[in-house]
């Protein structure tokens, strides 16, 4: 594994200024000063790649485009403008911070980084990236691009996810953080991994950076960074109920405010062990929806199945259709916040995860 002295960091970093004066991405939150409208972008961006961003954060700041506009909405109207963009988290995390700081600070937003940490959902190298962006502050930054470029610079050895893997990144991060447009530099490295240093067939002739890269000088780019390597993602099935009542309106259940999809909206769900028959029998169906939602149907009808990937498993769903057999009083269900009837032009105002817009798409 390679060093990178000072001298040799500071002509890195000049080098990779220069690559963002000819090749820097027009970005919308590109030369923004507005660290709301930063942090905005930051949080969109962790784990979600800058083509989906691009779709969702005018739509966004068009309808909260202040701090206290997102503070004082519902959380349902939150989720609402982030589906489809996943890892529902995130948005939780922003409108609670944005409340917090409404509620402690007036609205106000930090200008320290120890300030931003506080706040969740924001991580060490999300709050450099807000403050080096919006105030020039020279902070490092390290999220999963600026990884794999340093890993590749120092030829790191050791799996991204050990402890001396990640001291040895944030101490070269700090090391090549110009004091001179911190700013640019955080969003040239950014864009130097998304861009050029991508995980497969990167573009090493264009890079700045190659040739001080050890990882190019080995010729051995691909085996860098040296990941471990994730275990098979279990599978599970469920089966999901599109129970149509006498008005032709649907039952919607919103699931609980923790956990997986929390706060979000879908048809009733019933899990379905390995051992249970496959496909499902609709008489077991019912059966089970009844002891469930105490909601009693008509015979339900399969539709196709629905295949969806999490982070950590594989997902089958096996939907159905059934219509109201009785007269149905209301309340919770068992695992349920609440649960309405909805008639088919106002399914698209309830916040539903992807998976749920898929099982509905499988009516059409």
């Amino acid at each position: 594994m390679g060093k990178i002295g000072p001298g040799e960091a500071a002509q890195l970093a000049d080098a990779l200024l220069a690559f963002y004066d000819r090749e820097g991405r027009p970005l919308p939150w590109r030369g923004e000063r507005d660290l709301y409208r930063i942090w905005v972008s930051e949080i969109m961006l962790q784990q979600t790649g800058v083509a989906t961003v691009l779709r969702y954060y005018p739509r966004f700041l068009a309808r909260f485009p202040t701090l206290q506009s997102l503070a004082e909405a519902s959380e349902e109207a939150v989720l609402l403008l982030w589906q489809g963009l996943g890892y529902y988290q995130r948005a939780r995390h922003l409108h609670r911070g944005a409340q917090h700081l409404l509620r402690q600070r007036g609205g106000q937003l930090p200008e320290g980084i120890e300030e931003w940490l506080l706040l969740p959902g924001v991580g060490p190298s999300t709050a450099a990236a807000i403050l080096a962006i919006g105030r020039n502050q020279p902070h490092a930054i390290l999220d999963g691009n600026v990884k794999r470029v340093l890993a590749r610079l120092l030829a790191l050895p050791d799996p991204l996810s050990s402890g001396v893997a990640q001291k040895a990144l944030w101490a070269l991060a700090r090391s090549l953080t110009p004091d001179h447009r911190p700013g640019d530099y955080a969003q040239a490295i950014m864009d130097l991994g998304a861009t050029l240093c991508r995980r497969s067939q990167p573009l090493c002739g264009r890079c700045p950076w190659q040739g001080s890269c050890q990882a190019h000088r080995l010729g051995a780019v691909g085996r860098y960074p040296v990941v471990t390597p994730r275990p098979v993602k279990p599978h599970r099935q469920q089966v999901a109920l599109l129970v149509f009542n006498a008005q032709r309106q649907l039952l919607f259940c919103q699931r609980p405010a923790r956990g997986l999809l929390a706060n979000l909206w879908e048809p009733p769900t019933l899990e379905w062990g390995s051992e249970d028959a496959l496909p499902p029998e609709p008489s077991v169906v019912a059966r089970q929806l009844f002891d469930r939602l105490h909601v009693r149907t008509s015979l339900p009808l399969p539709l196709a199945e629905v295949k969806h990937t999490f982070t950590h498993f594989q997902l089958t769903v096996y939907p159905f259709v059934c219509q109201l057999a009785t007269e149905w009083e209301g309340g919770g269900g068992e695992g349920y916040q609440a649960m309405r009837w909805v008639a088919r032009e106002a399914w698209q105002l309830l916040p539903l995860a992807t998976l749920h817009r898929k099982v509905l798409a499988t009516l059409f």
